[in-house]
């Protein structure tokens, strides 16, 4: 008799385990689908995504925004400007809309937001700008190939 009310209590205790969270799941707000960021990760490349990308042309952001269609729906980043806006599915990445993202001059290395308005509500995201490479060899520096490092 023992025994049978162990098996009886573990079997309810199961039981109100299972049932609970899809109780709590069914009355919590839905999550809202929308998204936005920039540029994406390839096969090649990674660490692409909220990262802009210097000498590469063009960067672009992407949001996933049910419905989005010209003049209801826009990006805006005080370090950024827009251009090339695109509407529809994207291949390779979860988008329905798209625009080209070009570093507005002076911008310092930092993280800036990104934002998307979209069905009248403001979604955002953070991007970084890295700071510019060094673009010229200092004068003297050896350079690989040139016989320079032989000894």
């Amino acid at each position: 008799m023992r025994k049978s009310a162990i098996v009886a209590m573990a079997a309810a205790i199961g039981l109100a385990g299972t049932t609970v969270p899809a109780v709590a799941a069914a009355e919590g707000p839905a999550a809202d689908p929308v998204t936005v960021q920039l540029n994406q990760d390839t096969a090649v490349l990674h660490g692409q995504v909220n990262v802009y990308q210097r000498g590469t042309d063009p960067n672009t952001a992407l949001a996933y925004c049910p419905g989005a269609k010209a003049g209801t729906a826009e990006f805006s980043s005080p370090a950024l400007k827009f251009s090339q806006y695109s509407y529809g599915e994207t291949v390779g990445v979860k988008a329905t809309m798209s625009a080209s993202a070009s570093l507005v001059p002076g911008t310092k290395p930092g993280s800036y937001p990104l934002t998307v308005t979209c069905g009248g509500k403001q979604y955002r995201a953070t991007f970084t700008v890295p700071a510019p490479q060094v673009s010229r060899v200092p004068q003297g520096a050896a350079k690989a190939g040139d016989g320079s490092l032989a000894s």
